[in-house]
């Protein structure tokens, strides 16, 4: 375990000026270490950030200015920073151990840690497990990683943690497997880094909700995404606990490979030792005991893909102690989490509905099998290099109306346009309309909407077209909508 203190006069790097690299900041100027925080944009592109960090004692080395990496005991690196960029290659060259504020916090805490996955599922299922552990009073209950605020600035104010609740990304998993670091990193380390352990690590449960193609335009291959994400299982013990969706082919096969105990959970079959669904009712398996926690019908969320979150979390909250009675009264209650299948208004009889987190075709798929009344479906944003053909089929069957923005307007254009083709070109069964900007997609979608129809923004891009991130994205469709 790393102690505040041990930072003390240790040479740090930190990469990227956002939400993790700010924390980092944060928590190691506090406890004593010699901070330069770095960013390609420049310092007038950074205004919210500098504001942050105007009262740390650190230096500041942004718009791309080099840093003598020899002058730094450990590198820490953002998620948003790709493992080939120019300052992870540096640092490799000069021995520079590389690191990140989720793998620090790991190495910070001594309670167990539940970690969660995956291509889509993966904020739902880490809040529920969460909201089960408090509801179980399982004391100090910390829930972030890749959602919310960083963990890490809680541990100058709070006590310890009695358990960690982390969502963990395919970017920041690499930074928990030492292939990510130089070869010559351990060799040449310098005396103040060797506090922190570079073997790899895993948490005490590791859940993986799905692996979909996602983030091909970082990973490049299925492969090496799929890599990624076993990396959570990679370092467990056999006294761990491996969560695994059996209806996925990918996730289902690294059960042959999983150390630990082997929880499953599935919508189409039983389990031996997991959770699934039967005759419409979700029920728990565990150790040789069968309970039956409610029906489908009544799990507040909307949609299979979040009854398969809420079997997921079943899983991991069974593995850390929480009863079936707990973990049936979230599930009947929990309302769910911003920017996903989220109600924001009714307006002229439509449901205007933001789900600005769909940033793969994949999720917005299932946000379109989630509703049965008619669709007025916003698409679009920034492409990851994803396939649009299966996304295009389903929105000419569940849509009524598609309102294409953003850059990725082409794309779903001439996906739409293929797929009319191949159901014998059934022009006219779904209405498309090509805009620039989320703003004129709310405004079409308000004169295109009628009393009955849900309007749904799941855009299946991402929003670094024209928002910071999805949130940002999903905020403004809210105040859009508001100001109809």
């Amino acid at each position: 375990m790393i102690r505040r203190e041990d930072w003390r006069g240790v040479r740090t790097g930190i990469v990227g000026a956002a939400r993790e690299g700010l924390a980092l900041a944060e928590y190691l100027c506090a406890s004593g270490a010699r901070v330069t925080l770095m960013d390609a944009k420049p310092a007038e592109a950074l205004e919210g950030a500098m504001q942050e960090v105007a009262h740390l004692d650190l230096h500041l080395a942004l718009g791309g200015a080099s840093v003598d990496m020899a002058s730094l005991d450990i590198l820490f690196v953002s998620p948003g920073v790709p493992s080939q960029a120019n300052v992870v290659r540096q640092a490799r060259e000069a021995g520079v151990p590389l690191s990140s504020e989720p793998r620090l916090l790991t190495q910070s805490i001594t309670c167990p840690v539940v970690g969660v996955t995956g291509s889509s599922g993966k904020t739902t299922t880490t809040t529920l497990v969460g909201r089960m552990c408090e509801a179980q009073g399982l004391g100090g209950v910390w829930v972030g990683g890749n959602i919310g605020e960083p963990l890490t600035p809680r541990l100058l104010k709070d006590s310890q943690p009695d358990l960690a609740v982390m969502e963990l990304s395919s970017f920041q998993l690499e930074l928990f497997d030492p292939a990510y670091q130089g070869a010559n990193t351990e060799r040449e380390r310098s005396e103040a880094s060797r506090i922190v352990d570079l073997r790899g690590w895993s948490p005490h449960v590791a859940a993986v909700t799905n692996v979909t193609p996602n983030h091909l335009d970082r990973h490049v291959t299925m492969e090496a995404y799929t890599r990624a994400k076993e990396r959570i299982l990679a370092y467990q013990r056999t006294d761990d606990w491996a969560v695994l969706n059996e209806d996925d082919a990918v996730t289902r096969k690294m059960a042959e490979n999983a150390r630990g105990q082997v929880l499953r959970f599935s919508l189409e079959q039983e389990v031996d030792e997991g959770a699934f669904l039967c005759d419409g009712a979700l029920v728990l398996r565990s150790q040789g005991v069968e309970t039956t926690l409610c029906l489908a019908q009544e799990v507040r969320l909307r949609g299979w893909h979040n009854v398969a979150n809420v079997l997921t979390a079943a899983c991991c909250a069974t593995a850390v102690g929480v009863s079936p009675k707990v973990i049936c009264d979230v599930a009947l209650t929990f309302e769910g989490v911003p920017h996903r299948l989220e109600s924001v208004r009714e307006w002229h009889g439509a449901l205007f509905v933001n789900d600005s987190i769909a940033t793969s075709p994949e999720r917005a798929m299932a946000a379109m099998r989630a509703y049965e009344e008619p669709l007025v479906l916003l698409a679009g944003g920034r492409d990851k290099h994803l396939p649009w053909d299966a996304w295009a089929a389903l929105a000419l069957e569940r849509a009524r109306t598609v309102i294409a923005f953003g850059e990725a307007v082409p794309i779903i254009a001439r996906a739409l346009s293929d797929a009319i083709e191949a159901t014998g070109g059934a022009d006219g069964k779904v209405n498309v309309t090509e805009v620039s900007s989320l703003e004129e997609a709310v405004g079409e979608a308000a004169r295109a909407a009628r009393p009955g129809d849900v309007v749904l923004l799941s855009p299946g891009g991402t929003s670094f077209d024209a928002f910071a991130d999805f949130e940002a994205r999903g905020e403004r469709f809210r105040e859009l909508v508001s100001q109809l």
